[in-house]
């Protein structure tokens, strides 16, 4: 290890002995902490472009992105002068602003299932709203979930959940009574023949089905033929709320997010991450006769002091309009099919034995010689090789999830120049 290698992880080293001394485990969310992948944390101070710098101002190509939110790249001059200049007029008002009916209006006209949206700040937030609201209107208290898929850390979706509770090897959270999931289903993702026979068993008791559209969060597993369609059917014949979790595959797989890529309309949708192109916002909307339950225009209670906060609403309006006037998803697709397609020779090349999913501008790396399609398929990927992997692209200032369980993401910032480097990097690498 050189000087200055040596001299970066003993500062990131200071910092993380640090930040547990007041943060639990040291981190904000599990997966920073790289107890899936080993070591010590890379601590960032900026990013621009496809980029993030450390505290070291060493750069890396950025794959995670923020966990997919920034698809237009870090930093996006014009996002940041709309946020500059929203804050010259204030943090926060507790009041409605005109800018949260344009950014519901730029929702509903993309996402043709949505007529009506109500913004919040988190994707677990919009999730816990889009159930609660879910039962208000059926009346009925089950819900039914997919293995490996992550909704949140809500205590009834806290099970066989997948992103950190995967990573961890605990799917499962302490401090969740039995009784709190004991109305919550669990079928394999992508297992039919399992869901029809769960939803001809409790059909009448199931307000709502919650799932990804595209499982995102045991890595990318994407929905076989049919799966959506006979989801969407089966909802129709036993007036079951079909729940679309979008908070990454909205406005990154195509304008109008999985719905639109693959031709199905949910009854409800939860987007986040995009939607807020870095900062705390998210949303649920969905058809009128159903959000039309939520006050104060009907019973089903759901409030936040900083919902529609206007600098997180500045910031996704900034982001959204930019991303609807440059239309980038058939090139990011091509980036990533270049990408996905060459890694696929040098695994080839090399003899290592892999899978990689991928679908839009994102894809997920297996370790295994098993197609990955369900939950019990993903636990049984090489997760040590993965780690030994990741540990060498950081080394050549590659940035890539922390965790096998994670997706890999593009943004438009990620041209010929990066894509190259990367390339070359795992051909150096994989031996």
């Amino acid at each position: 290890m050189n000087k200055s290698c040596h001299k970066l992880s003993t500062i990131n080293y200071k910092l993380f002995n640090k930040a547990k001394r007041y943060i639990p485990g040291g981190v904000n969310s599990p997966v920073r902490s790289f107890q899936a992948v080993g070591g010590t944390p890379v601590f960032i101070e900026r990013g621009k472009g496809a980029y993030i710098y450390d505290v070291g101002a060493r750069s890396y190509i950025d794959y995670c992105l923020s966990w997919g939110a920034l698809i237009l790249g870090h930093a996006q001059s014009r996002v940041i002068k709309e946020i500059k200049e929203t804050l010259n007029k204030g943090t926060s008002f507790g009041a409605p602003t005109a800018q949260e009916t344009e950014l519901a209006k730029i929702v509903c006209e993309a996402y043709p299932s949505i007529e009506r949206f109500r913004l919040v700040n988190s994707g677990t937030e919009a999730v816990m709203s889009a159930i609660r609201l879910a039962r208000g209107y059926t009346k009925r208290k089950r819900i039914l979930k997919f293995s490996g898929c992550y909704h949140g850390h809500a205590d009834y979706l806290l099970v066989k959940s997948g992103s950190g509770g995967l990573t961890l090897g605990k799917p499962d959270s302490e401090g969740v009574p039995e009784e709190f999931t004991q109305l919550t289903s669990v079928v394999d993702y992508n297992d039919v023949n399992a869901l029809e026979k769960t939803v001809e068993r409790y059909g009448d008791e199931i307000a709502a089905i919650i799932v990804e559209p595209v499982a995102a969060n045991m890595g990318l597993v994407l929905p076989e033929t049919d799966f959506l369609e006979r989801l969407r059917k089966l909802c129709d014949k036993y007036g079951i709320v079909l729940i679309f979790d979008e908070v990454i595959t909205g406005f990154r797989l195509a304008w109008g997010g999985a719905q639109e890529f693959y031709g199905i309309d949910a009854d409800l949708t939860c987007l986040g991450k995009i939607l807020g192109a870095g900062l705390p916002l998210a949303g649920y909307g969905g058809r009128k006769e159903i959000m039309q339950k939520v006050a104060p225009q009907g019973g089903v209670y759901q409030a936040g002091t900083l919902a529609g906060n206007p600098v997180a609403v500045s910031c996704g309006l900034a982001s959204l309009n930019l991303l609807k006037n440059k239309n980038p998803y058939a090139v990011l697709e091509k980036k990533a099919k270049y990408l996905v397609t060459s890694l696929r020779k040098i695994f080839k090349e090399k003899r290592v034995t892999a899978q990689i999913n991928q679908v839009g501008s994102m894809f997920s790396l297996f370790f295994t010689d098993k197609p990955v399609i369900d939950y019990t398929a993903a636990q049984k990927t090489d997760t040590e090789l993965y780690a030994k992997i990741f540990h060498r692209l950081l080394n050549a200032r590659i940035f890539a999830p922390p965790s096998n369980f994670e997706i890999w993401f593009l943004s438009t910032e990620h041209g010929n120049k990066e894509i190259d480097r990367t390339l070359e990097v795992f051909g150096k690498i994989i031996r």
